[in-house]
This record gives C-alpha cells, sequence and structure tokens, in this order.
C-alpha cells in the first residue's frame, strides 16, 4: 500500500457532550471538509447518540452516520435495531450498526459476560428484525419468539455491521460477521497490522471474499497550528481511554507501572495530572496530535498499515470548531496529495 495515497475513508468521530443544535453545523462542516463518515461515541453517562445523530442527519445529504459504539448489556439488541432503523429513515440510507461491549459499566452495577456470545447474538438479532425475518432465534443470551417483527417500514437494506474490538477473538468475530472492525483509542500502525491479520484469516476461514473487513483506527485527536499546545491537550484527552485500552495493546510493553498510575490519576478526576505521565512515544501509539503535518504523517503510517478507514476523535482541536476546520482544510488535503 503506497503511503502517500489514501485507499481508506476519512471519518470524524464526536463526543456526545454538545447542546441540542450543536450537533448539525459540525457535522455539515465536516460534510463540507469533505469527510466520508460523521461518527458519535456512546460513552458511559454521556448523552445517548440517537438525537445527535438524527440531528446531524437533517444537515448533511452525503456521510455515512454511525454510532460508535452501542453496546448489548445496556441495550438489548430490540432497541438497537430501532435506533439503527431510525437513523437510516432520517438519513435516507446512510447509517451503519456499531456495536461493542462497552467499558465502565461497572459504575452502573452491570457485569459484561461472554461478551463475544452477547455480541455475536446482538448483531444476529439486530439483523433479523431490520430484515423482517421472523423465524425466531434461540440463543444463549438473547431470544426473540416467531413471528416477531417491527411494528414500522423496515429499512430498504440493513444497515452496515461495524464491531468495535481490541483482542484476537473480537477481530476474528468481526472478520466472520461484520462489514468493519474499529480499534477504538489506537493511532498504532502495529495494532492496525495486527488486527487486519486477525480479521484477514477469520473472514477467508468463514469463507468470505478477501477484503470483506475494513479495519477502522480511531483515537483522541488534538490538531492545531500550536503543535505543542495541541499535544498537551492531547495528553490529558486520553489518559481516561488510555486507563482502559492500554493493556489491550499486545504489539509493545508499556513502561513498566505507567499504566497504573495513569488509571489512579484518571480514577481520581485529575486528567491533567494523569496525561503529564504520557511520554511521547506512549502518546503517538495512542492519538493522533500535533500541527497538522504532524496529524497528517501519523495518518498516513497508519493508513499504510492496513487501515481502511481513519476515524479522528474528540476534542480534534483547541476548539471543536477549529479542530473540524484544520482536519478538513490542511489534514485531509495533505493526505490526498
Amino acid at each position: 500500500m503506497n503511503e502517500t495515497s489514501v485507499p481508506a475513508e476519512i471519518g470524524i468521530a464526536f463526543q456526545t457532550d454538545k447542546p441540542a443544535g450543536g450537533y448539525g453545523p459540525l457535522a455539515a462542516a465536516a460534510e463540507a471538509h469533505g469527510f466520508d463518515v460523521v461518527s458519535v461515541f456512546a460513552d458511559l453517562l454521556y448523552q445517548p447518540p440517537l438525537p445527535a445523530l438524527l440531528e446531524m442527519a437533517a444537515a448533511t445529504s452525503r456521510v455515512r452516520l454511525g454510532t460508535a459504539c452501542l453496546n448489548p448489556y445496556t441495550l438489548h439488541p430490540y432497541e438497537i435495531a430501532g435506533q439503527a432503523a431510525a437513523l437510516a429513515a432520517a438519513s435516507a440510507g446512510r447509517g451503519y450498526i456499531g456495536l461493542a461491549r462497552g467499558a465502565w459499566l461497572d459504575a452502573v452495577g452491570l457485569t459484561q459476560l461472554r461478551p463475544l456470545v452477547r455480541l455475536r447474538e446482538a448483531a444476529a438479532i439486530v439483523r433479523a428484525l431490520l430484515s423482517g425475518d421472523d423465524t425466531g432465534f434461540a440463543g444463549e443470551e438473547f431470544r426473540l419468539a416467531p413471528g416477531t417483527r417491527l411494528r414500522y417500514p423496515l429499512p430498504d437494506r440493513v444497515p452496515p455491521l461495524m464491531l468495535g474490538a481490541w483482542g484476537p477473538r473480537g477481530a476474528a468475530l468481526a472478520g466472520e460477521i461484520a462489514d468493519e472492525l474499529k480499534i477504538g483509542g489506537t493511532a498504532s500502525p502495529d495494532v492496525i497490522a495486527q488486527a487486519r491479520a486477525r480479521t484477514a484469516a477469520a473472514a477467508q476461514a468463514a469463507g468470505r471474499p478477501a477484503g470483506s473487513v475494513r479495519v477502522v483506527a480511531g483515537a483522541v485527536t488534538v490538531v492545531a497550528e500550536d503543535g505543542a499546545a495541541a499535544r498537551r491537550r492531547a495528553r490529558s484527552e486520553v489518559a481516561m481511554y488510555l486507563a482502559v485500552v492500554g493493556a489491550l495493546d499486545s504489539t509493545r510493553e508499556l513502561p513498566e507501572g505507567l499504566l497504573a498510575r495513569i488509571s489512579a490519576l484518571a480514577a481520581a478526576g485529575d486528567d491533567t495530572a494523569a496525561g503529564a505521565l504520557i511520554p511521547d512515544d506512549v502518546l503517538d501509539r495512542f492519538a493522533f496530535s500535533g500541527t497538522p503535518e504532524q496529524v497528517a504523517e501519523q495518518a498516513r503510517t497508519v493508513i499504510a498499515a492496513g487501515a481502511g478507514r481513519i476515524d479522528f476523535g474528540t476534542p480534534h482541536g483547541l476548539t471543536d470548531a477549529e479542530g473540524v476546520r484544520l482536519l478538513g482544510t490542511r489534514v485531509i488535503p495533505l493526505l490526498h496529495s
């Protein structure tokens, strides 16, 4: 894969922390700047993603839209199907379905038993409901009685499925059943190359055509003309995610004791102190940050490693609007040059 070409989609992902009316203008700007996909997160205790997506659908006409990701511990697959159907109707079929096991669920008293079984069965039920298949489903975690159908118009087609996962079993499941695998929280070419190999092998074993599964790299992104300021903010923003995904990167060891110290500070709410502990090389594995040229170079290496899409994540810049503008007017042109 040529490092100076872009065989990949370029996406942008937003946190659901904005007031009503704030999402449409950001999505419209992203579309105008040439992004291919606009996603929203579904992180625990933030606003539900569907209202933001409906607002974005009304403000755009081209970009694909979806949640990265819903999880089948806080939502029954029936509810996930309903959200997917609502987005499909509002966006004229531009939506995708994102599923992952979720994080931080112990805070609301939920345990994540058998996550791969739950993800597989959730995907099967969502697809059955959205396709009108009423033969029923008898799984270990979820069931549909024969004859169960949604009581509203179905999408013209079942939206594409994206699974969020890091490990080999999650990647294998994506290779078997999904259209995309998203590694949320990585800017590492090594992680993407590993995931691409895993999904390709699983897809081949399942008898699927080569290239059936796109690997998506998504991470905290902060771009600014002042690269040092961008990297300072990225350290603080990435700290809470590093506490979750830092141990999942099997391609390279973190400095001894670093993750425990960062996790303790993040748990105490001191993201600034936690971020200050993150060395430059570690930051570059888990975030896109710096000047437009630095961010473009990071993205280029991840694409060269096999990413079929880059999702530039929140907060994008020192302000939302400035981050979207710089990514669209400076970073995307550099990737296409």
